[in-house]
């Protein structure tokens, strides 16, 4: 029950993704995304390769509805699968995963899932900014543009998180 639970509780935010693409883009400069946290809020029981294919699916399906670039959600979110593990590695050290529970703000704390998030947030804004730009802009409109969207999708983020990770959602 918890599993369809969290499931459909992530394909919702999913959702929510995509309005905020749609109807939420205020300035091309800032760029609202809760895709990283959704993705680092995977159950640690869902492995590397799992997580690369679901992120695979939700940045497609992000750009194929909501964007309208194909490629740009998608090259930025598989590489946060990627560096999933290593981020909550670093973040919460190695007893997290020798336990084999899942993170919750409540147990692991505000703090280090805040700082877990804005990792993840700050390598899904660079490579999407990188691969957005292709290298026509300059870099301090760049630093400028990863940082403000990573300011302001950092509480939307910590909403998702509280979403995906809380008590009732834990498979």
């Amino acid at each position: 029950m918890r599993r369809r639970q969290f499931i459909l509780t992530w394909i919702i935010l999913l959702v929510v993704q995509m309005f905020l693409c749609n109807y939420f883009q205020f300035t091309p400069i800032v760029t609202l995304s809760i895709l990283p946290a959704m993705i680092l809020c995977l159950p640690l029981s869902v492995g590397t390769v799992p997580a690369l294919f679901i992120a695979f699916g939700a940045g497609f399906t992000v750009d194929f509805l909501a964007d309208g670039v194909i490629g740009l959600n998608v090259f930025a979110l598989v590489a946060v699968a990627a560096l999933r593990r290593p981020i909550l590695r670093l973040v919460f050290g190695t007893e997290l995963f020798s336990r084999g529970e899942d993170i919750t703000i409540r147990r692991n704390g505000l703090l280090p899932v805040s700082i877990a998030i804005v990792f993840a947030e700050l390598v899904f804004f660079i490579l999407y900014t990188i691969a957005d730009g292709a290298g026509t802009r300059t870099f301090l409109f760049n630093f400028g543009r990863v940082m403000l969207s990573t300011l302001t999708s950092f509480i939307l983020c910590l909403v998702a998180a509280d979403t995906l990770l809380g008590e009732n959602n834990r498979l």
